[in-house]
């Protein structure tokens, strides 16, 4: 008889409470920081902090200079462009805006009213003073003319007849022989048709006159404008277009504006006797192109209140007809001329706290900061009146990094500068940087 042995069941954990579970998994708490720590950290960022400043003070402040090959070096000398101080005649000039206005401008116009039967002349003619321009119906005038001239014949044989009845009159009053109140009477006969003969004689010139304007001519030489009426129309003194309008262009003026601090300056160089032959050019919109050359004639009494300029004036003989009525032009005018005046180019002088200066270079390759006066300045060069002699010579280029003492490397010393020889290497300084090293050949 077997014997049946009951096996117990495995029993399963219990769950364990929700609050021991997640206390067996939280971290345990964080330690806090020593007070070691909280030093060591604060002195690595004081340090931090202070490496940081010192490279940025050491970068402001370190000689800056420019190697050859390119990189920055302590021990390396700035590369500089240089001109040599130079005497020159420096012309001094003002330049302004101008407007070309003709000599003379004149609106043709008839003197009598009448039929316009003939136009003598095409447009944009240069005609000639005194040229006949247009013809009015001369007829009715031709008529007045004789009317008068028949007037004044009759009035003149009364008046004669009254003279010679005067003489008799003044004969026979010699002799007692006529009352003296008949010869008075005669003599002021004689005065009156005297008076009539004059306003005769005027009334007939009068009527030459209008039939002389029956002929219009111009009355100064010039270019005619468009024609403003045809043959056929009936014209008058009252017309305001005119005929035509004759504009005087050779010679031509160029009115200009002055700024009222170089009046003073113009005002003597006209008190000059050389004042006539003060050279004016006038060229064009682009300044590249000279339309004539003229000379000054006037300066105006006043200054513009508005603008604070002073308005001249320039006459241009337009030989060529190259200026125009009303264009717009660049007026150059020359004042005076500085004679052997020391000249260097714009970008050698600089501004400082100080004042201008430019930078000379040392027969040592050392530059030296000096003071100097400007004086006239043009497009590329300036006058330097006062601290610099002729032949020394300056920097040009390359002087915004440079200071007083500096070593600098010239321009022309520089490969492939202007005393550079062909295939000739730069020198080499001690901060050039490493040299490459030749790929490895093949063997």
């Amino acid at each position: 008889m077997e014997t049946k042995t009951d096996v117990p069941l495995t029993q399963e954990p219990e769950a364990a409470p929700p609050h021991a579970a997640a206390a067996a998994t939280a971290p345990p708490p964080a330690r806090p920081p020593s007070r070691r720590g909280r030093w060591l950290g604060a002195l690595f960022a004081v340090l931090l902090l202070a490496g940081v400043g010192a490279a940025a003070w050491y970068l402001i402040h370190r000689p800056a200079a420019t190697v050859p090959g390119g990189g920055m070096g302590g021990g390396a000398r700035v590369t500089v462009g240089e001109a040599v101080v130079r005497a020159a005649d420096v012309p001094v000039f003002i330049d302004a805006l101008g407007t070309a206005t003709p000599v003379a401008t004149v609106t043709l116009r008839p003197q009598v009213s009448g039929v316009l039967t003939e136009v003598h002349f095409k447009e944009g003619q240069v005609v000639t003073k005194g040229q006949l321009m247009a013809q009015i119906d001369p007829r009715p005038f031709q008529q007045a003319l004789m009317q008068a001239q028949g007037t004044r014949q009759r009035d003149e044989a009364q008046l004669e007849n009254a003279r010679i009845t005067l003489q008799r009159y003044q004969t026979l009053l010699a002799q007692d022989s006529i009352a003296r109140q008949d010869v008075d009477t005669q003599a002021a006969l004689v005065r009156q048709l005297e008076g009539t003969v004059t306003t005769d004689r005027a009334a007939e010139k009068t009527a030459q006159l209008n039939l002389d304007f029956t002929r219009v001519v111009a009355p100064v030489a010039g270019r005619v404008g468009l024609r403003v009426v045809d043959a056929g129309n009936v014209v008058s003194s009252s017309d305001t277009a005119g005929i035509a309008v004759i504009t005087q262009v050779n010679p031509i003026d160029v009115e200009f504006s002055v700024p009222q601090d170089r009046v003073p300056e113009v005002a003597e160089a006209a008190s000059d006797k050389a004042a006539s032959r003060m050279p004016v050019t006038a060229l064009d919109r682009t300044r590249a192109r000279v339309l004539d050359k003229g000379q000054f004639l006037t300066l105006d009494n006043q200054v513009d209140v508005q603008t604070g300029t002073v308005r001249a004036k320039a006459r241009f003989r337009n030989a060529d007809n190259t200026l125009f009525p009303n264009q717009f032009v660049n007026v150059r005018l020359l004042l005076r001329t500085l004679e052997g005046a020391l000249v260097v180019p714009v970008t050698a002088l600089r501004t400082g706290p100080k004042g201008d200066f430019v930078y000379v270079i040392n027969e040592d390759r050392t530059v030296s900061m000096r003071e100097v006066k400007r004086g006239q300045a043009a497009v590329d060069s300036v006058v330097i009146t006062r601290g610099l002699q002729k032949d020394e010579r300056v920097v040009t280029e390359g002087g915004d990094r440079l200071q007083d003492g500096a070593t600098v490397r010239l321009a022309s010393d520089a490969p492939g500068g202007p005393g550079a020889r062909p295939g000739a290497s730069a020198p080499r300084d001690g901060a050039s940087g490493p040299r490459r090293r030749r790929p490895p050949q093949n063997p």
